[in-house]
């Protein structure tokens, strides 16, 4: 690599990380711009963990000539246990010893060493460099430590030391742009886990003023589970599992059908669903509704199967107006719906068990539809805390 091209290529690593480029974008135009300085690169990696429920980090790839690859997620080890291909990696050799730099020339030799190397000196690669730059203590954020790379050529003689030497001057400057990258989606994941899809973006776009609140016509949802006291006194061990499949069958099923979760309180889900027509916002409801039920039938076919608790939800729908926005102390805030409209559905909810029926709407979400042959009125109830009785409906199983 011509030593003159060094201070551009890192200029432009930063400014691209300045810019908030993706961590695909970041690598990819790096790992151009090294071949266009004069190394024989080939294919390029960067790993980087996060923070996220499910994945524990994500992979993005380069190759020369080739389109662009979709970055690809890595799962969790059950107990914290390294399976065979990772222990088998050249990573893994770098963390084990407390190095940061491992080359190896790919031959047949060298093939039995990690579990990469035949497939690829198959591919026509002949030398192989792995690198980890790790953070100060200070800078890491849960598992994410490090930068993970690995550059790798198909030229007959490999990479000359100037070239490893170029790759090592820069590799710092890369890792803290990827490292930023990495920050930005670790941000969006946690918001949008822990306060819902859409008050997460509104968040991350600076909608953090205390007291500062919209108001906005939406169905509101509260769900709840039949007899989730009872399994918490009886079977205190199958609580949080079971919170977990029940969560995933309805949460899963209000977001597939545009709704956005809010709160998740105890055994409870409070969601809202919005349109500019509330018609629509009350049919993305009931198809929720409907697609809930279908999933929570499922799972309590394989929970029955397993010998573990099953259970079904309670749902009721309402529709309204409320404040949505911030609400709190100077030091803890919470992103949430509140009027008198919230307190009703949560009522409504309630009133399943005395009513049996698994789900029930309010008068005011029925007229909002129009189509009241679809529903049955189930009498008039006295809600707490709601100042007169309301009529409210099931959906009408024959229509």
């Amino acid at each position: 690599m011509d030593e003159l091209q060094l201070p551009k290529l890192a200029a432009w690593v930063t400014d691209a990380g300045l810019a908030g480029e993706s961590e695909t974008s970041l690598l990819t135009g790096f790992s151009e711009r090294v071949v266009a300085a004069g190394v024989p690169l080939a294919r390029s990696s960067v790993l980087i963990d996060t923070l996220h429920p499910i994945h524990e980090g994500r992979v993005f790839g380069w190759e020369r000539d080739k389109d662009e690859i979709a970055p690809r997620d890595y799962g969790r080890t059950d107990g914290n246990v390294p399976d065979d291909r990772w222990r088998r990696s050249p990573f893994y050799r770098l963390l084990q010893t407390g190095e940061s730099f491992l080359r190896r020339r790919l031959t047949a030799e060298s093939d039995g060493e990690f579990s990469v190397f035949p497939e690829l000196r198959a591919a026509g690669m002949t030398d192989y460099t792995a690198m980890i730059n790790r953070f100060a203590e200070s800078g890491v954020i849960g598992h994410m430590d490090c930068v993970y790379s690995s550059w790798v050529t198909d030229a007959p003689g490999g990479f000359c030391d100037a070239d490893l030497l170029g790759l090592q001057h820069l590799m710092p400057f890369l890792s803290l742009a990827v490292k930023s990258a990495a920050l930005g989606r670790i941000a969006e994941n946690l918001v949008e886990t822990y306060l819902g899809r859409d008050a997460g973006r509104r968040v991350l776009k600076g909608g953090i003023t205390r007291g500062v609140a919209d108001r906005i016509d939406a169905v509101l949802w509260f769900s709840d589970l039949r007899g989730f006291t009872r399994i918490t006194d009886t079977a205190p061990e199958h609580v949080i599992p079971m919170l977990d499949d029940y969560f995933d069958a309805i949460v899963s099923a209000i977001h597939e059908r545009g709704g956005d979760v809010l709160k998740l309180i105890g055994d409870g889900v409070l969601a809202i669903f919005t349109a500019e027509d509330r018609r629509q916002a009350c049919l993305a409801a009931l198809a929720a509704a409907k697609l809930a039920q279908q999933r929570v039938a499922v799972l309590n076919e394989r929970r029955f199967a397993e010998g573990v608790p099953t259970t079904d939800a309670y749902l009721g729908l309402h529709v309204g107006e409320v404040f949505y926005g911030n609400v709190g102390s100077k030091a803890r805030l919470d992103f949430t719906v509140i009027g008198p409209a919230v307190n009703e559905v949560s009522r409504i909810a309630a009133m399943c068990r005395s009513a049996e029926q698994p789900v029930l709407l309010s008068s005011a979400f029925v007229s909002a539809l129009d189509d009241k042959k679809r529903f049955v009125s189930v009498g008039r109830f006295a809600l707490r805390g709601v100042g007169r009785p309301q009529e409210l409906f099931t959906i009408d199983p024959g229509a």
